[in-house]
């Protein structure tokens, strides 16, 4: 009995890799003749990620536009046509944020705050006083900073390093307490810049300096924790052991 020779079988060609789903956006940009958009940097990933911690345009642009409408209302119409101003934009505001599913909490803080410094304006009969409640932060800031500094538990460490996923004692992984230490420094000139440019202008009787000041301050100090955050994660997940500093009651022999 002899063995039937085996078929020759064509050779299969090898499968070829399924492409990935392209999406709507693909699509239509395949339609229209449009590039493919580029691959983003490293950097601009993170700045991008950033942005979006603070808000994003959309958030910024919201909590800028109330104080930056009462000031515009003041200097063309008077104090009164301001608060109008003022009602219409914090409320466009707190919709914003509330839309962009934002806490509902901090979409109330905004309109308590404008309605505070509104109260205090219409109190004082002048635009600059509506910016006096909220350089009770800066004063706060300032304080905090000094005494978490004094302490040996820089104010950026108590407030970032839980949300950085970092170690209970983070004092004492010299990464991280060199890195809030530092951030913490920056917080306070910070404040401290903030608060004296505030004094300065409102002297000055200028609510429009004011009213940029506390736009470019509430940005900067986002800006700045999310740095911070950013920074903190990624020494985290690379510390691996605590450096304890020496403690000052230990002997040497």
């Amino acid at each position: 009995m002899t063995d039937r020779p085996a078929a020759d079988t064509p050779p299969q060609e090898p499968a070829e890799p399924r492409s990935a789903p392209i999406g709507v956006s693909a699509r239509t940009r395949r339609a229209l003749g449009l590039p493919e958009p580029e691959q983003r940097s490293a950097a601009r990933s993170a700045a991008h990620r950033m942005l979006e911690r603070v808000g994003g345009p959309v958030g910024l642009a919201a909590t800028a536009a109330p104080a930056t409408a009462f000031v515009v209302a003041d200097a063309a119409a008077g104090l009164g046509t301001a608060f109008v101003a003022l009602g219409v934009t914090a409320g466009l505001a707190c919709v914003v944020r509330l839309a962009r599913r934002e806490s509902p909490g901090a979409a109330l803080a905004g309109l308590l705050v404008a309605g505070i410094c509104a109260a205090v304006a219409a109190v004082a009969g002048e635009a600059r006083a509506f910016f006096l409640p909220t350089t009770v932060l800066p004063v706060v800031f300032v304080l905090a900073h000094t005494v978490s500094l004094a302490a040996g538990r820089p104010l950026m460490g108590l407030v970032v390093n839980r949300l950085a996923g970092g170690p209970r004692n983070w004092w004492q992984h010299r990464p991280l307490r060199r890195l809030y230490l530092l951030s913490s420094v920056i917080g306070l000139a910070m404040a401290v810049a903030n608060l004296l440019g505030r004094v300065g202008f409102y002297l000055a009787d200028q609510p429009a300096a004011l009213a940029a000041i506390q736009v470019l301050s509430t940005s900067a100090f986002a800006a700045h924790f999310a740095v911070t955050l950013v920074v903190a994660r990624r020494v985290t997940s690379t510390t691996r052991t605590p450096v304890p500093f020496p403690s000052p009651t230990a002997v040497q022999h």
